[in-house]
């Protein structure tokens, strides 16, 4: 029955598998007088806290069959949740057919991704893939204009007060906003199962077509500016390491920038077994540095440019010791810190100051998958590639020049080349040793990149070597590196240029390496 664009709920069909709060929802519909009819697990459930629903099979005259494959697929339930309450010819077959129209669908579904996670067999898998929940979804939000649709179980308080504010009635307003959400959950549903079968067959890595799902986690108070609103999405096809599954464990909320930053700072701890601290702003390291402790390499990383690290996000890939924490706690204003976890002694100083964002990735110290894909959203549109993963090995190097590069040299541009792939384009860094002493991030000419670089190191730059994350299309760079006191260069080569580039480095002594790859990152 509809008045005024409320829809009194006279019977539900309630179906879960998660059980929370079910009992509070079918308390007050009770309440009502509203008859329930209910399945399998939902019906027990109920009936243990004091329900008495109507099985089924009791409303069908059909029993379950299979072992409860078919149970809710039958014209009775659908011609009751799809039939329309004014359609004269509707009303005659529900009549004739002696069908009950249903107003209220309480259906959540098998929980596949969550078996999935637990690494079940394909039996299992198989299993939990829920049919019948999800055509009931479907029905009910396709009749939203008299049928209301719950799938989730926060959702249920909402329902008790709007059925206690109108006698048992729920609004047109809410009811469509429960079928949006019903579609919504069906998706992403789907998109599950079909990622999972795409995985399963070992296709393309680039399907025909491109399903991404992805939940809300929360909304941000704006984005990269005041003026822009923001949301923050967790990817459910992705189980390593992730902010958007990290523990906040202190600190103010995540900021926009916060998380793009903090993103770029996970990609980078991830690529290091020794102990590694990197400061970062705006998605680029401002120093970077390995040793021997975890309190050392955040040292030398913080000592690279230590003016530009006001506001960074540190990230460090052991768990946070106190010496560490000590240094951070003495280092001026910190935005964030990522780790993959933090002493309890540590964290407890590190907490004191209110502000500071600390974020475990557990993940991090696990075995975890390698990332297949990378997605850039394009207006209109996407970009998708496999991920920058490749690592030069010393034996791949290929020296050009006249002199070779020390083994002490070959350490530190194995360290640099693993840094410059997270520099933005063009991109230069220094290191000495293995600890960054200058970088030059997003010039528009190489040369530039090299001279900021440069600056930065000042007098460090003395015997430091430099990356280059592609080709130097010129001399002018390798002169400019020259003026700088640099011993070795690392770049792809690959250059109409190559000739005068190597015998630049040839007159000024400097030795240089070919990696035949590139480290683009726009």
């Amino acid at each position: 029955m509809r008045t005024n664009g409320l829809v009194k709920i006279r019977r539900a069909l309630m179906s879960v598998s998660d059980k929370r709060n079910i009992l509070s929802l079918a308390q007050t519909l009770n309440k009502f007088g509203v008859e329930i009819i209910s399945t399998g697990g939902t019906l027990a459930e109920l009936k243990k806290g004091g329900i008495k629903p109507i099985s089924i099979s009791s409303f069908t005259g059909f029993p379950e069959i299979l072992d409860g494959r078919v149970k809710t697929l039958h014209p009775k339930v659908f011609g009751g949740i799809l039939a329309l309450r004014e359609d004269e010819n509707h009303k005659k077959d529900m009549e004739k057919k002696n069908i009950k129209p249903i107003d209220l669908v309480v259906v959540n579904l098998y929980p596949f991704q969550e078996v999935l996670k637990k690494g079940a067999s394909e039996d299992e898998l198989i299993e939990n893939i829920d049919i019948g929940g999800v055509s009931l979804l479907r029905a009910a939000a396709k009749n939203y204009q008299w049928v209301v649709v719950v799938t989730n179980p926060d959702r249920y308080e909402m329902i008790i007060k709007e059925m206690e504010e109108n006698d048992g009635a729920i609004s047109l307003s809410t009811r469509l906003d429960l079928a949006s959400e019903a579609f919504e959950h069906t998706a992403g549903y789907d998109l599950v199962i079909s990622n999972y079968f795409h995985k399963t067959t070992q296709k393309d890595q680039f399907p025909t077509y491109l399903s991404l799902n992805y939940q809300k986690l929360s909304d941000l108070r704006y984005g990269e500016n005041p003026h822009q609103k923001a949301a923050f999405y967790k990817d459910f096809d992705f189980s390593g390491p992730s902010i958007a599954n990290a523990q906040i464990l202190s600190g103010k909320e995540l900021s926009y920038n916060n998380i793009n930053d903090l993103d770029a700072t996970l990609g980078m701890i991830e690529d290091f077994e020794r102990p590694f601290a990197a400061i970062v702003k705006h998605t680029n390291p401002c120093g970077a540095a390995c040793a021997d402790s975890l309190a050392q390499a955040y040292e030398d990383a913080l000592a690279c440019d230590p003016v530009s690290a006001f506001g960074c996000i540190i990230g460090l890939n052991k768990i946070v010791d106190m010496e560490t924490a000590q240094k951070i706690d003495a280092t001026f204003f910190v935005e964030c810190c990522v780790a993959p976890g933090y002493e309890e002694e540590a964290l407890k100083l590190l907490k004191k100051k209110k502000n500071r964002r600390f974020l475990a990735v557990t993940e991090l110290i696990k075995p975890r998958p390698k990332e297949t894909r990378v997605i850039k959203v394009i207006k209109g549109g996407a970009l998708v590639q496999t991920p920058d993963e490749y690592q030069i090995k010393k034996d791949e190097l290929k020296v050009v020049t006249e002199i070779s590069p020390t083994e002490k040299e070959i350490k530190s541009l194995l360290f640099a080349w693993k840094i410059v792939k997270h520099i933005k384009s063009n991109a230069i860094v220094l290191v000495l040793d293995e600890r960054t002493v200058g970088i030059g991030a997003g010039q528009m000419s190489r040369v530039d990149s090299v001279i900021i670089a440069t600056m930065k190191a000042g007098e460090r730059a003395k015997g430091s070597v430099l990356a280059s994350d592609a080709f130097f299309p010129m001399r002018d760079g390798v002169d400019q590196t020259a003026k700088a006191g640099v011993g070795a260069i690392i770049q792809p080569g690959g250059s109409k240029g190559d000739e005068e580039v190597i015998k630049a480095c040839n007159e000024h002594k400097i030795a240089m390496v070919f990696t035949g790859i590139r480290h683009f990152r726009h």
